[in-house]
């Protein structure tokens, strides 16, 4: 299975033929694999560096100091989210991970937490949560003239809604910690409509082929992998696949290294409809997904992982 790099550049600046084609690429990519490398984005490296600096800080801290910023009333949408809380959705075991929630910087409730102990953490996270939510809405307006809707389709129900940018830190283990099948991230499709994920420190995502084959995925430093997830999957009808992926557990003699990941997961706002589009609709592919608003597919979906009861 062929995951492209594409040019995000073609499609921001380039002439109308190049646009188009990157659109086309994009979409094809999405249909086939639900995944794409992106390169020329416009998220600097010193920034991305800067961003993993202060999250590995962070949970370089105490587990008590980390603690102060859990607050399980927010159902993990905003600051630090403990030690195998979330699973995927059918699973049991907690995933070997914790991780740390920045929201929109423009919205008031929820508030956005802030480590205190952690210098320019506020700063640093706020204008990569800008960046990203930029080159995510880039990326929609490419998916809307893919699927022939106004280019803007997606732009008054993203911009300024209930995406999060996760850092995830896959802690050191032993091999009591995996013993009873527990993985780093366990099989899973995400919520939202997509994601954009920054190179990992480490190797470890594997994405489920249609043949049912495991592979594995990475990219280069300075590109994003893009993914589908299962909003947008619902809204088109899946002619764009949310694939299963996983991120596994490293061999045995690297078990005690740790593994950094950061994911922007692009979430609409809650009254956002995500019934499935006329145009995605035919004889040969029915509609497959009952009506429902973003919101309450989130609503569903974080009890299904773990974080809301």
């Amino acid at each position: 299975m062929n995951v492209p790099t594409l040019d995000l550049s073609k499609f921001i600046s380039g002439i109308d033929e190049e646009r188009k084609a990157f659109s086309d690429d994009l979409g094809h990519s999405f249909n086939q694999t639900g995944f794409a490398i992106i390169k020329n984005h416009g998220l600097k490296k010193e920034l991305t560096d800067e961003l993993y600096k202060v999250i590995k800080a962070f949970f370089d801290l105490e587990d008590e100091k980390k603690i102060k910023y859990y607050f399980p009333d927010l159902y993990g949408q905003r600051g630090y989210v403990v030690k195998g809380q979330e699973h995927a959705k059918g699973s049991k075991k907690g995933d070997l991970k914790e991780f740390f929630h920045i929201g929109n910087p423009s919205i008031s409730n929820p508030q956005n937490i802030w480590p205190h102990e952690v210098e320019s953490f506020n700063e640093i996270g706020s204008e990569v949560f800008i960046t990203l939510e930029n080159i995510g809405l880039t990326l929609l307006r490419a998916i809307s003239m893919y699927l022939n809707l106004d280019i803007n389709y997606f732009e008054d129900k993203v911009k300024g809604g209930e995406s999060i940018l996760r850092s995830i830190h896959y802690f050191p283990l032993d091999p009591s910690d995996i013993s009873d099948g527990a993985v780093r991230a366990a099989a899973h499709g995400d919520i939202n409509l997509i994601t954009l994920l920054m190179g990992a420190s480490a190797d470890g995502l594997e994405i489920l082929t249609k043949q049912n084959k495991w592979i594995p995925i990475s990219s280069k430093d300075d590109e994003l992998v893009i993914n589908v997830g299962d909003m947008l999957e619902r809204l088109t009808n899946k002619r764009l696949l949310s694939t299963v992926h996983r991120v596994v557990n490293p061999s045995i003699d690297k078990l005690g290294t740790s593994r950094y990941s950061i994911p922007f997961f692009m979430h609409p706002r809650p009254e956002m409809d995500l019934s499935c589009l006329e145009s995605c609709c035919s004889q040969n592919n029915p509609k497959q997904f009952e009506d429902i608003t973003a919101g309450g597919f989130l609503e569903e979906r974080l009890r299904d992982i773990g974080l809301k009861s």
